[in-house]
């Protein structure tokens, strides 16, 4: 345990950062590298909004509104009440605080800089330990077709503006053959000791990460210890649409469906105490179950979890000295 670690977080939003909250008290003394989606990303009012990063970001922080999951906590809405009297109404709201984070990224992005060094400014400003790396600078969109309509609608249209109450035909990703993972994400995915697959949506949180031509790849090919925690316990998603997605799109939604989802990219998966009788289910799929709690509502068990991860790296691929 002596040895200094480089650890990976393929990451997206809430389940993300609460295990990378986790991670920094169990093992301060390593790099500890998130690399989190974009594709959920959005301009609204001429600002740049990037939902994930600010999740991962304002939770690092001790900062994210504890009620909500996302935005920061003791926000005020006066923006979204002026903007309303003007009758620009709109289904995607931002606090007044949060909206700062948007101007400074904005004005960043428009004076050239890339996403990865806008993040980088963000970063420092909230004195974050955890390097927060955007998957690729390059412009990647979720596009979720729905199955009542027919309809494509962007992913916070989805998510936001329906509330993620409609079906799914299928998910797509508009702009992601011609993107590239930044020079940063490539030097952290070469030199990880252990990467981990944080417990986010596999099909919207994950997979646009993933599907960034060269990360699977080095993912794939990589000599570091490769963890996953399931995101579905007991059929159900703890937060947001996973467990509804994965089914409408015919994928078996249970821990040895995430198994299957992901057997290339990982050689342990944590799965839940609860569903400790899919064992063997995971085993199947190439992948070695590690049974535990993974769920993470408080620091206590955050950071349980972040060493059952550990642990089960260590047990597992014996990378972690």
């Amino acid at each position: 345990m002596a040895k200094t670690r480089d650890i990976v977080v393929i990451s997206g939003g809430v389940g993300a950062a609460r295990l990378l909250r986790g991670l920094i008290d169990v093992v301060p003394g390593s790099s500890i590298t998130a690399i989190v989606n974009v594709a959920d990303d959005l301009e609204l009012h001429g600002l740049s909004i990037s939902p994930d990063l600010d999740t991962v970001m304002y939770t690092l922080a001790d900062a994210i509104d504890p009620e909500r999951g996302w935005g920061l906590r003791d926000e005020s809405w006066n923006a979204m009440e002026t903007l309303g009297r003007y009758g620009d109404r709109h289904w995607f709201s931002l606090g007044d605080r949060d909206i700062g984070t948007h101007l400074h990224r904005s004005a960043m992005l428009g004076e050239g800089a890339t996403l990865t060094e806008a993040t980088e400014s963000l970063r420092k400003a909230w004195d974050i330990e955890v390097n927060i790396l955007p998957a690729t600078n390059d412009r990647v969109s979720t596009r979720v077709t729905r199955a009542d309509t027919g309809e494509t609608v962007s992913f916070q249209e989805y998510f936001v503006g329906l509330q993620h109450a409609v079906p799914v035909a299928s998910v797509a990703f508009d702009g992601i053959e011609q993107a590239r993972p930044s020079p940063e994400v490539a030097t952290a995915l070469a030199n990880a000791d252990v990467l981990i697959i944080a417990p986010s949506n596999p099909l919207v949180s994950i997979a646009p990460v993933l599907e960034i031509p060269g990360i699977a790849e080095t993912i794939e090919e990589s000599t570091a210890a490769r963890v996953a925690i399931s995101p579905i316990i007991g059929g159900n998603a703890l937060k947001g649409p996973a467990a509804d997605m994965l089914t409408s799109l015919g994928h078996r939604c249970d821990a040895a469906g995430i198994a299957a989802f992901w057997e290339s990219y990982i050689d342990v998966l944590l799965v839940d105490d609860d569903d400790a009788s899919l064992a063997n289910d995971v085993a199947k799929e190439g992948v070695v179950p590690f049974v535990t709690d993974t769920i993470m509502d408080g620091a206590a068990r955050r950071e349980a979890v972040a060493r059952s991860t550990l642990t089960a790296a260590e047990l597992s691929m014996g990378a972690i000295q």
